[in-house]
C-alpha cells in the first residue's frame, strides 16, 4: 500500500516497530543459546534499526505540527535532523562491524551453522518486508529514506548471516561468517554516506543541489527596473523546503517599488527554480551593490570595532 497520508506513513512505522522488536529478542535469545555472536551481532544491528524507527516516527510526528511564535519554520527540520543522527549511527555501526569481522578472522568462533541460518533467514525475510513497507514513503522523505536504508542494510546483513551459517554448516568453515560480513559493510556505507551528506548539508544551510545563486541574482537583475541583486541566501529547511531572502535594488523613487515588479520577480524566482517561499527587500540605493552573500568576516569586524557599526548608522 501506497502511504498517500500523513496518518498511514505513521501507521505502517508502527507496524514496523513492532516487527523488529520481535526480530531483536528472537535473535538476542537465539544468539544467546546457539553461542553465536554473529546472531547476537546481528540483533545489536537490529537493535540500532529500531532506534532508527523510533526517530523516524518521532520526527514525523513532529513535522505535522504548526508553526509557532518560538519556532516559525514549524519542525520540518525533525526530520534532518534524525536522518542526520540515523546515518551516522550506521556509519558507526558499518565501523563495529568491520573491527569484529577483523577480530573473527583472526580468532574464528565455531557456531552451529543450522540454528544460525534458520533464525538469520526470518530476520531476513522481516527486515525486507519492513523496507518495502517503508520504500515508498522514502521516496520524498529523507527521514524515512535514512529508516529505509537501515533495515534494508540490516536485511543483507542478515542474508550474510544466512549464507555463512549454510556454508558452515556443510564445511565447517567458520572463517566464512566475517568474510560476508565485510562485503555487508560495503553496502551499508553505500547506503549511508549519501544520506548523511545530504542531511549534513541542510543543517549546514548549504545552497541546495542544482541552484545556482549566480543564476538567480542574473535571473532577477535581467527583469526590467531592476538595478542589483546582492545579500542573496537560498537554504532548505529540508529538501522540499527551498527558501532564499535577497536586497534588490531597483530604478526610480518609492514609486518603483510596486506590486507589479514584486510580482514579476517573484513568479520568475518560483517558476524557474520552484522556490516558493521568498523574502525580497527592494530599495532604491545600495551601500554594497558588489556583495551578493553576506560576508560574515565583515560582521565580525564590525563586533571587533564598535566604533565601525556608529559610524555606519
Amino acid at each position: 500500500m501506497v502511504p498517500h497520508t500523513y496518518h498511514e506513513l505513521r501507521s505502517q512505522l508502527r507496524i514496523a516497530l513492532a516487527i523488529n522488536a520481535v526480530i531483536v529478542v528472537a535473535e538476542f535469545a537465539g544468539g544467546f543459546l546457539t553461542n553465536s555472536i554473529g546472531l547476537i551481532g546481528d540483533a545489536g544491528h537490529n537493535l540500532v534499526d529500531q532506534g532508527s524507527l523510533f526517530l523516524a516516527l518521532y520526527a514525523h510526528v513532529l513535522t505535522a505540527r504548526p508553526a509557532t511564535d518560538s519556532r516559525t519554520f514549524g519542525y520540518h527540520r525533525a526530520g534532518i535532523v534524525a536522518a542526520f543522527l540515523n546515518s551516522f549511527i550506521l556509519l558507526l555501526t558499518a565501523g563495529g562491524i568491520t573491527l569484529v569481522s577483523l577480530e573473527r578472522l583472526l580468532t574464528p568462533v565455531p557456531v552451529p551453522g543450522g540454528w544460525v541460518m534458520l533464525i538469520a533467514l526470518i530476520s531476513f525475510a522481516a527486515n525486507l518486508s519492513i523496507a518495502l513497507l517503508l520504500q515508498h514513503g522514502a521516496k520524498d522523505d529523507l527521514n524515512i529514506r535514512s529508516a529505509f536504508w537501515h533495515m534494508l542494510s540490516d536485511a543483507w546483513v542478515s542474508l550474510g548471516v544466512v549464507v555463512s551459517g549454510g556454508i558452515i554448516m556443510l564445511t565447517g568453515w567458520s572463517i566464512l561468517d566475517p568474510l560476508v560480513s565485510l562485503f555487508v559493510v560495503i553496502a551499508i556505507v553505500r547506503g549511508a554516506w549519501p544520506l548523511f551528506k545530504e542531511s549534513l548539508e541542510v543543517l549546514l544551510e548549504s545552497t541546495p543541489p542544482g541552484v545556482s545563486p549566480a543564476l538567480v541574482a542574473a535571473t532577477i537583475e535581467s527583469i526590467p527596473g531592476v538595478k542589483n541583486v546582492h545579500d542573496l541566501h537560498i537554504w532548505a529547511v529540508e529538501p522540499r523546503l527551498i527558501m532564499m531572502t535577497t536586497h534588490v535594488q531597483v530604478d526610480g523613487g518609492d514609486q518603483a517599488l510596486t506590486t507589479d515588479l514584486l510580482q514579476a520577480i517573484r513568479h520568475r524566482v518560483t517558476s524557474e527554480f520552484k522556490i516558493k517561499h521568498l523574502t525580497i527587500q527592494l530599495e532604491t540605493e545600495c551601500c554594497h551593490p558588489e556583495a551578493v552573500h553576506c560576508d560574515l568576516s565583515k560582521l565580525h569586524d564590525q563586533h571587533s570595532h564598535p566604533e565601525f557599526l556608529h559610524s555606519h548608522h
